[in-house]
């Protein structure tokens, strides 16, 4: 049996059927697109989708190294997860952890030249993932629409 959307969501509330529709969308299309791209990542033999996003981020920071709050700031892994998946990591060689000076409680996330390498290798998939599954729908005016929006929304949420 289908709810309808009038029963859970009061006609006075700012919250329209076409909000919750598009968000239902989002997160239903978002799901399934990071499934298909992690599968294809899977079967290039390159490193999984959640391996590339932590790369990616340490390649793009400062000195290539970000302490471990820093990190779980910018991927979408809970902190213990976030811990098991850089203890993978560092077994595979693709980062190293490198004890603060300023603070030698603390340590950085450090990508090494053969996490380096991964992230180019992985890239090329992910590429085409990107222009196969989501680009090639977008004109791009879309595109710039979408990156407004969202940035809005990101950074509404950095403001809280």
């Amino acid at each position: 049996m289908q709810l309808s959307l009038a029963i859970l969501v009061p006609m006075n509330e700012k919250t329209n059927s076409l909000m919750v529709e598009t968000w239902r969308l989002f997160i239903t299309t978002h799901a399934t697109l990071i499934g298909i791209i992690d599968k294809e990542m899977a079967d290039a033999d390159v490193v999984p989708l959640h391996w590339y996003d932590v790369l990616i981020e340490l390649y793009e920071a400062p000195d290539r190294k970000l302490r471990m709050h820093e990190l779980a700031e910018r991927v979408v892994l809970s902190r213990s997860g976030l811990t098991r998946l850089v203890d993978r990591l560092e077994k595979a060689g693709y980062l190293q952890r490198e004890v603060d000076p300023e603070d030698r409680r603390g340590f950085f996330t450090v990508i090494t030249d053969e996490g380096v390498n991964a992230l180019r290798t992985g890239w090329k998939v992910y590429e085409q993932g990107i222009k196969e599954h989501f680009a090639r729908f977008l004109s791009e005016e879309e595109a710039i629409i979408l990156q407004n929006a969202f940035t809005r929304m990101l950074e509404a949420t950095r403001d809280e």
